[in-house]
């Protein structure tokens, strides 16, 4: 049975206009069409969609969900391609935890550098920004 545009958005909770961006970026095929020119899609157009929108909650950026999609063929070498790209993921991950959590860290300084101020200094946070630094406490 083939599903509008319209029914594969609706059933995979997306936009229409977002199957179409990732049919131009090549991570969903084009359809058919119908003789009245709608496109037409297979009933696994959902399943795809729904594992393109998985992937980019857990980080994966449209260039790696295609490879990604590539490696979707059931084999046990995708297995270890998949595990390795996700493996590298957590480690970005990693990393962006540790930026963040830096970046708290300094937040919470510069936070406390202003409830510490005087009323005729000048506001310690904007200063900070304006010299990329952080007020010494």
């Amino acid at each position: 049975m083939a599903l509008t545009i319209g029914q594969v958005a609706a059933a995979a909770d997306v936009n229409i206009q977002t199957i179409r961006y990732y049919e131009r970026r090549g991570l969903f095929p084009t359809p058919r069409r119908a003789p009245s020119g709608y496109r037409q899609y297979a009933e696994d157009a959902v399943s795809r969609l729904r594992f393109i929108k998985h992937a980019q909650e857990l980080g994966f950026s449209l260039l790696e969900i295609q490879e990604l999609l590539g490696l979707r063929v059931r084999h046990g070498a995708a297995c270890d391609a998949v595990e390795r790209k996700t493996r590298q993921k957590i480690e970005l991950v990693q990393q962006k935890i540790h930026d963040l959590q830096r970046m708290k860290r300094t937040l919470v300084r510069l936070a406390a550098a202003c409830v510490a101020r005087r009323p005729t200094e000048d506001c310690p946070i904007l200063e900070a920004l304006e010299d990329h630094g952080v007020p010494r406490q």
